[in-house]
């Protein structure tokens, strides 16, 4: 079935991979040696995808490369198949605006379906993109039908998020999910057995899923056999072990030598006198190039052109609709039906976003979610709509469980599916859980809205352990993260809109628990100053104030009480209402000192949160009252009220500024 082209263009795989790392100084050749074999199988002979159009068919296959540190298998891969990376990018593997990063990165390298590389993360977000494509295929079973592919190592197996989101595949009976693993007993320090002992069949079967195992890594006809039967499976996702030798035939393979190091110039001719590699550096043999086109290139470039027909033949409603999900078009009319407030509003912010979640939800039918196991208190549920479960792919209301991990980057996963508007509930607090997979929204631009209730130490009774206190600060470093912490229900509304008209940043909802008056200052609808991210809420009377108080959340509300009891004293402040510093830092300076004069500079700032990152606004002369501590379990108004968040002690502390 497999001949002497096959393993030409397996060596192949090894070779550019040994090439490009020895070039670069850097990198990792263990996996590519190893894994090849697997790899060539999959893509040449199953993989459907069509490098000339790229990631712009959405019903291809995706593969995800868990072990992101073995890069440079995967630019091997796509340039032998045709996509946008040549011989040259190899050569540049790892080196400054190079499109071949040392760990793989979407929208930057052609083909790259996913920014892999903090282990176990790849597993979780192919999950979301296997779910991703059960719920289309539930509306549209013709335009929607492909199978998700994942190559992970042990270190992908031992990080929890693994097992967290794999626990949940299981449970769905997400059949189109198959993860072949490069089972090599081989990790960064040593042998895995120092650390990693565990029947990963065993575990892999309670889990639900299919495990098959692979005796030899190199038996082509074996892998062959496995993945068409893990094609074949009805209702489990499949696991394929395949015991492989990590660096195969390099001088130290078998050894973590060989995990994370260039293999030497000695170590290259070992290696190539093994494979009987009679061709120069980074060389390509025609005939290698000519199967890949022959296999990989010709099914997916035919597989394309059939479903192209199949959509130019289908109702033209039901095309118009499958647009508008793949390509996030949002409804004409989708504001003007979001909920309106007035003065007598004074309920949690939490509320409101779940009055505004069943409203989306109507009117966006690709808007979907849920929530770690806390939906009855994010307010995350859709109550019009069912549940999405392995009878029901079409629902809409996902139960993630205690997987906050998990959740987060399941979430990534379908949204690099694309065809989906999705969030994600839990605790603020428990942000801590799920940081590492913001982190990875955030780089891979990926417009994920996550609602995040309880943000403050108001939570109250249950303490310490559930008060967010240096998260709010934490967050706003990242990069690329827009976090909105609305006063009241208008402004919650605005952070909706604005989270579902991002196209290109994940959005942080932070919610209270607790009820909050709507303010005069959003009656109006206030979309244009929350999307600046600051503005003045509530002017002094003077053209030039005394002095500014900034505040943001269920703190706005205590300013504006605290404003009023200062203007008795004669003292003429403004309050600001700084909902997304993100945003606010995106103005220009006029705007910017338009709202915080510089030339004010009494000025308090009031958040339930760590001071980090306040004093920017605060400057030189102004106060902070904030929290620099863990919080305390007691009835919540009260653990506000003694770390200073009244209007008395505001008061108080402004008058203090000299």
């Amino acid at each position: 079935m497999f001949d002497k082209i096959d393993d030409l263009s397996i060596n192949t795989i090894r070779t550019l991979s040994m090439d490009m790392i020895q070039k670069a100084n850097s990198g990792h050749p263990g996996l590519p040696l190893g894994a090849a074999p697997m790899a060539y199988v999959l893509w040449s002979k199953y993989l459907n995808v069509n490098p000339k159009t790229s990631t712009h068919w959405i019903n291809r296959d995706r593969f995800v490369l868990s072990a992101g540190h073995g890069s440079a298998l995967l630019y091997s891969l796509l340039h032998l198949s045709g996509y946008k990376v040549s011989i040259d990018d190899l050569k540049q593997f790892r080196q400054w605006n190079s499109i071949t990063p040392g760990h793989p990165e979407v929208n930057h390298t052609d083909g790259v379906e996913a920014t892999t590389g903090p282990l176990g993360q790849g597993i979780a977000m192919a999950v979301g993109m296997a779910m991703a494509e059960t719920h289309l295929s539930a509306k549209y079973k013709s335009l929607i039908n492909h199978h998700t592919y994942v190559i992970c190592g042990d270190g992908d197996l031992m990080e929890g998020v693994s097992q967290e989101a794999s626990s949940l595949a299981g449970h769905l009976k997400l059949n189109k999910l198959i993860v072949m693993y490069d089972s090599n007993d081989i990790s960064l320090d040593g042998p895995t057995n120092k650390a990693f002992t565990e029947d990963v069949k065993g575990r892999y079967e309670a889990y639900g899923w299919q495990h098959i195992l692979i005796k030899d890594g190199n038996d082509l006809d074996a892998i062959d056999e496995a993945i068409a039967l893990a094609r074949a499976s009805k209702d489990k996702p499949t696991i394929i072990e395949v015991k492989t030798v990590i660096g195969f035939g390099s001088e130290h393979a078998g050894t973590n030598k060989v995990h994370g190091a260039p293999l030497g110039a000695e170590g290259i001719k070992f290696a190539k006198k093994n494979y009987k590699w009679e061709f120069e550096d980074f060389e390509v043999p025609n005939e290698v190039y000519d199967r890949f086109n022959e296999t990989l290139g010709k099914r997916g470039s035919t597989l394309e052109a059939e479903w192209n027909n199949t959509l130019n033949n289908m109702d033209d409603e039901i095309v118009k609709s499958f647009n508008n999900a793949i390509n996030g078009v949002l409804p004409e009319d989708w504001t003007s039906r979001l909920p309106n407030y007035d003065i007598d509003n004074n309920q949690a912010t939490r509320v409101t976003s779940k009055e505004i979640i069943q409203t989306l939800s109507n009117v966006i039918p690709y808007f979907w979610g849920g929530s770690a196991d806390l939906s009855s208190s994010n307010n995350t549920m859709v109550t019009n709509e069912t549940d999405y479960s392995p009878v029901n792919y079409g629902g809409r209301n996902i139960w993630f469980g205690v997987r906050e991990f998990a959740m987060a980057s399941m979430l990534n996963g379908i949204a690099l599916h694309k065809g989906s508007k999705v969030y994600g509930g839990t605790f603020f607090v428990f942000t801590d859980y799920l940081r590492p997979a913001v982190r990875l929204s955030a780089l891979q631009k990926l417009p994920v809205t996550y609602v995040l209730t309880h943000d403050s130490v108001a939570v109250g009774e249950d303490g310490p352990t559930h008060e967010p206190v240096e998260h709010l600060s934490a967050f706003r470093s990242m990069p690329n993260l827009n976090m909105i912490r609305p006063c009241d229900a208008n402004e919650t509304k605005s952070a909706w809109q604005i989270a579902i008209e991002s196209e290109e940043t994940p959005t942080m909802l932070v919610l209270s628990r607790q009820n909050l008056p709507v303010l005069d200052g959003t009656l109006d609808n206030n979309i244009d100053q929350v999307r600046k991210g600051g503005y003045i809420i509530s002017k002094a009377q003077k053209e030039i104030p005394d002095g500014l108080l900034i505040a943001t959340g269920s703190e706005v509300h205590l300013a504006v009480l605290a404003q009023e009891k200062l203007r008795k004293q004669s003292i003429d402040v403004s309050v600001i209402s700084l909902p997304s510093m993100y945003m606010f830092e995106q103005q220009d300076c006029d705007y910017k000192s338009s709202v915080i004069p510089p030339s004010v500079e009494n000025r308090i700032t009031i958040e339930a949160g760590s001071s980090f990152g306040w004093d920017r606004y605060a400057g030189p002369k102004g106060k902070m009252i904030s929290i620099e501590d863990f919080g305390y379990s007691a009835p919540g108004n009260l653990v506000l009220e003694k770390l200073g968040f009244t209007v008395d002690n505001i008061v108080n502390e402004y008058l203090k500024l000299k």
